[in-house]
């Protein structure tokens, strides 16, 4: 059972990772019911992860290469510094400095308390509100090549939020792109470049972690690695669906969707039928 549970844990991870709903929250939820109530723990959550992000390099890789490439060829001044895609490397860097250092300051607090089911209640129905308030307000006009040192800072602080399961990356870093005025592909787009970075950051501090002082980790390492690929090719599906959706429609459905699960959880809780941890 271990390898199928794992399995479905990859699948979940796939298919939130990307969408506003928040993945870290899925997973410790459905984990509860899979696992007798164990916590799938905050250390296979960053590895599998790891897939995830490996769709968006496949999703992403030529703009990858061409703004890592000139980004680098900016620092010796063989493009200009102003150019469009060395800038969007320098505001990748700026936007994964917040997640990075409050990730490492509290991340004790990161893998126990934060993980209550009352926090990530009331974050996938606050955030949920507020990414419906931004969606409606937002102006929709600025596209990447608008981004500003100010903007990728905000973008940033937004996705350092999601450290919090039930915030979600991609709800948190868009919500703040579609208060700043830019259009939902837009925002999306870069929220998931910004991810890169952190996320594979995380990931692989985690595995090495791991590997360094294995501990009473839920699954084993083939486990870990089989829900990892899993989480990759059922991600790679969703960007698809996805950069598609949000071209065409509205967040509302993600937002009723985050209302009805953190609403459903917190009756779950407040009448005692699940325990908090």
């Amino acid at each position: 059972m271990g390898l199928l549970n794992a399995i479905i844990l990859g699948i979940v991870q796939g298919l939130t990772e990307f969408l506003p709903i928040s993945s870290n929250a899925h997973l410790r939820l459905v984990g509860l019911f899979l696992l007798d109530g164990k916590d799938p723990g905050a250390a296979f959550t960053a590895i599998i992860q790891l897939g995830t992000e490996l769709a968006v390099i496949v999703y992403f890789g030529a703009d990858l290469w061409r703004i890592i490439s000139r980004w680098f060829l900016s620092l010796f001044k063989r493009v200009p510094r102003n150019d469009s895609d060395a800038k969007m490397g320098w505001f990748i860097i700026l936007g994964s400095v917040p997640i990075v250092v409050l990730g490492l300051m509290f991340q004790k607090t990161i893998e126990t308390t934060l993980r209550s089911l009352w926090i990530i209640a009331v974050s996938l129905i606050v955030f949920g509100i507020l990414l419906g308030i931004a969606d409606h307000v937002g102006a929709k006009k600025r596209r990447l090549r608008n981004l500003t040192v100010p903007h990728a800072a905000i973008y940033g602080g937004a996705q350092a939020l999601a450290l919090i399961p039930g915030v979600s990356r991609s709800g948190g870093t868009i919500t703040a792109g579609l208060f700043l005025g830019y259009e939902r592909a837009a925002a999306a787009r870069y929220s998931f470049l910004l991810a890169i970075p952190a996320v594979f950051g995380s990931g692989l501090f985690e595995l090495y972690k791991t590997i360094k002082s294995p501990g009473a980790e839920v699954f084993t390492g083939g486990e870990t690695a089989v829900a990892t690929v899993v989480s990759f090719v059922v991600g790679l599906g969703v960007i698809v669906f996805f950069m598609n959706y949000i071209s065409k429609r509205s967040f509302l459905p993600f937002v009723i969707y985050r209302l009805a699960l953190g609403g459903t959880l917190v009756v779950l809780l407040a009448t005692g039928a699940l325990r908090s941890a």
